[in-house]
């Protein structure tokens, strides 16, 4: 049961990255979309929106569907899982970022014209790689708030006093707007995973950059854990380290 927990999240996780990245790369690095940037940042966001929210109903049944460290984390924090079954869990996002990022590099690899210097590959950043120059400071604040809100509206969506079967909606709509806001800022990380393996990709300041997309969104998350805990009430004894006792419980 383990194995299949940790594969549905390895999965998950790269074709999260292969989909949703591949999208932003098609809109900001092949420029498909010419001198419209707003174009591009609505096309990103409902690429992610819409990879999570299909990947919602389809793994969550399996693993919960959490396909983001920072998701496991929260769960871990609100006492909804055991750190050793989530250890597991952040092994296999991982794993699966960068098998995702590597598969889609490989894809755009065969396209004419197509370099990691001159399109690059979805990656995150601040200063000169932010879309309005956001510096340090500013980026990981905005990752800290996002994901806070992001991982928030997944632990009370999943929680026992939301209405069953419409987790994985509001999930996959968070995601999205989280994007609309955080893309012009950083390109939106809320997910250390899919930071990693686009990163590990493009080298140079995007992999110097990087600690920066795996910290502050577990900061974010573990926030949001805490006040999730504070607004819906400690976990039933079904939940308490049981993701699958969660009715869709997505994430990235």
């Amino acid at each position: 049961m383990q194995i299949r927990k940790f594969a549905a999240e390895l999965l998950g996780t790269a074709i999260l990255v292969f989909f949703a990245v591949g999208i932003a790369t098609l809109a900001f690095g092949f420029k498909l979309l010419g001198a419209s940037p707003a174009a591009g940042i609505v096309m990103t966001a409902l690429g992610f929106g819409l990879v999570l929210l299909a990947l919602a109903y389809a793994l969550g049944p399996i693993s919960g569907c959490h396909v983001n460290p920072a998701v496991t984390l929260g769960f871990v924090v609100s006492g909804r899982m055991a750190l050793n079954e989530a250890v597991g869990y952040w092994i296999a996002q991982f794993v699966g970022g960068i098998a995702g990022a590597f598969a889609l590099w490989a894809m755009f690899s065969d396209a004419s014209g197509y370099s990691v210097a001159s399109v690059g590959l979805g990656t995150d950043g601040w200063g000169s790689h932010s879309m309005i120059g956001l510096g340090m400071a500013g980026a990981f604040a905005a990752e800290v708030i996002l994901t806070f809100l992001f991982v928030l509206i997944v632990l009370a969506a999943t929680s026992h006093a939301a209405t069953a079967g419409f987790g994985g909606l509001a999930i996959g709509m968070a995601l999205a707007l989280v994007h609309l806001l955080g893309i012009p800022l950083t390109g939106t990380s809320v997910n250390p995973a899919r930071s990693l393996g686009p990163a590990l990709v493009v080298g140079g300041e995007a992999l110097a950059q990087l600690w920066l997309f795996i910290i502050a969104p577990l900061i974010g998350g573990a926030i949001a854990a805490v006040v999730a805990r504070a607004l819906t009430g400690r976990p039933r004894a079904a939940e308490a380290g049981r993701v699958e006792a969660v009715p869709a419980t997505p994430a990235s």
